[in-house]
C-alpha cells in the first residue's frame, strides 16, 4: 500500500470512529451506556425463534355498540377514544396452558374484557383506511384487564383513569401469529368464559371501528412505529373475577387464550 492509500485508509477508519461507526473487527451498537439494563417487553412469534419486541400498547375504548350501551355512552355519536398500556403490562400465555393471573393491589373489582390484538411492523403519520392493513404484521388474542372501581373511580372524579387501567400484567395475550399465515380479521366470532360459563359473546364485525380504521385515526394523533400494537375493544358483558376463577377466551381462527386468577 503507498503513502497515499495509508493515508486515505486512516482518516476514513478516525471519521468512522468519530461518527459512531463499526471498525473492522467492531460490532455496531447505537446504543448508549446506562447504569442499569431494562428488559425489553416482546412476544412470542408462531413458528419463528424471533420475539416481537413492543414499543407501545393503544387501547379503544367501546368500541362495540353494546359494551359502549353497557357503559353509559352512545354508539351513534361519539368517535372513537384511545388509551395506553404500559409496554411492559404484557403478559404472555403459551397456547393450551392456564397461565397464573396475579389479582392486582388497590381493587376489589376485577374485570376482564376479551379483544383482537394488531401488532405493527410499519409505521406512519396520517395513514388512510385503505393502506392501514398494509402495516399491521399479524394478530393475537389479549384480555384487557381492568381495576373497574378505580376506573370508575377516577372518572367520577374527572381524573385519568391510567391506574385502572396501565397496570402491571393488565395486558395477557397469546403469541403473534403473522398476516402472511391468516390473513387479516374482519370478522368471525368471539367470546370469553369464566368457569366454563359463557360471559361475553360476539362476532369482529360488530366492531364499531375496523382495525383498519382504528390505525388510521391513531396515525393522525400519533406517529405510529414498528412495535406498536393494538387492543381493538371488547363486546358487551364485561364483569369481574376473583381468585380462582379460569377465563377462557376465543376468537375464530386464533388458540384460546387461558389464565386463572391467583
Amino acid at each position: 500500500m503507498d503513502r497515499r492509500s495509508m493515508i486515505t485508509t486512516s482518516a476514513a477508519m478516525a471519521t468512522g470512529a468519530v461518527a459512531g461507526c463499526a471498525l473492522p473487527g467492531q460490532a455496531a451498537s447505537d446504543r448508549p451506556a446506562t447504569p442499569f439494563e431494562v428488559q425489553a417487553s416482546t412476544i412470542a412469534i408462531v413458528g419463528s425463534a424471533q420475539r416481537f419486541p413492543v414499543r407501545r400498547i393503544y387501547c379503544i375504548g367501546r368500541n362495540y355498540a353494546a359494551h359502549a350501551r353497557e357503559m353509559g355512552s352512545d354508539p351513534t355519536r361519539e368517535p372513537p377514544f384511545f388509551f395506553q398500556k404500559p409496554a411492559d403490562a404484557v403478559q404472555n400465555v403459551a397456547p393450551g396452558t392456564i397461565a397464573d393471573h396475579p389479582y392486582p393491589t388497590l381493587t376489589r373489582n376485577y374485570h376482564y374484557e376479551i379483544e383482537l390484538v394488531a401488532a405493527l411492523d410499519k409505521g406512519g403519520r396520517s395513514v388512510s383506511p385503505e393502506q392501514a392493513l398494509d402495516l399491521v404484521y399479524g394478530y393475537t388474542i389479549g384480555l384487557d384487564m381492568t381495576r373497574r372501581d378505580l376506573q370508575r373511580g377516577m372518572g367520577d372524579q374527572k381524573k385519568p383513569w391510567e391506574i385502572g387501567k396501565s397496570f402491571d400484567m393488565s395486558a395477557p395475550m397469546g403469541p403473534l401469529h403473522r398476516v402472511a399465515d391468516t390473513g387479516h380479521f374482519r370478522q368471525g366470532a368471539i367470546w370469553l368464559k369464566v368457569n366454563g360459563q359463557t360471559k361475553q359473546s360476539a362476532d369482529l364485525r360488530d366492531m364499531i371501528w375496523s382495525v383498519a380504521e382504528q390505525i388510521s385515526q391513531l396515525s393522525q394523533a400519533f406517529e405510529l412505529k414498528p412495535g406498536d400494537i393494538i387492543y381493538s375493544g371488547t363486546p358487551e358483558n364485561v364483569g369481574p373475577v376473583v381468585r380462582g376463577d379460569v377465563i377462557e377466551g376465543h376468537i375464530d381462527g386464533l388458540p384460546n387464550l387461558g389464565v386463572r386468577i391467583v
